[in-house]
């Protein structure tokens, strides 16, 4: 079962469990933390589950889709490690995965 490091808005950092092929989106919600709005359920069509990647997971992720391109453009908290998390399916490969919920936009 994946680890998520997952650092909130106000710096808290937990640490949460979650079952390979659920999106980071999904681990973030399932597990109670409350500012990831997540509003469009994971349809990759709202930018509210916005997270900053730590550096180190970047080349690790799957590509950014177009879609998601253009979301993270509407964000004025964008930044080069931006990602939506419901576009980042967990799996053991990414045990240990770091993300930052980005600011509310």
């Amino acid at each position: 079962m994946p680890r998520l490091i997952v650092t909130t808005r106000e710096g808290e950092t937990r640490e949460v469990e979650a079952s390979a092929g659920l999106s980071v989106m999904e681990a973030i919600r399932d597990n109670g933390v409350d500012e990831l709005l997540a509003l469009c359920g994971g349809c990759c069509s709202c930018a509210t589950c916005h997270v900053h990647v730590d550096a180190e997971w970047q080349d690790k992720l799957p590509p950014l889709t177009e879609d998601e391109n253009d979301l993270l453009d509407s964000s004025s908290d964008r930044r080069f490690n931006s990602r939506l998390s419901c576009q980042i399916p967990l799996s053991e490969a990414l045990d240990g995965l770091c993300v930052t919920i980005a600011a509310e936009d």
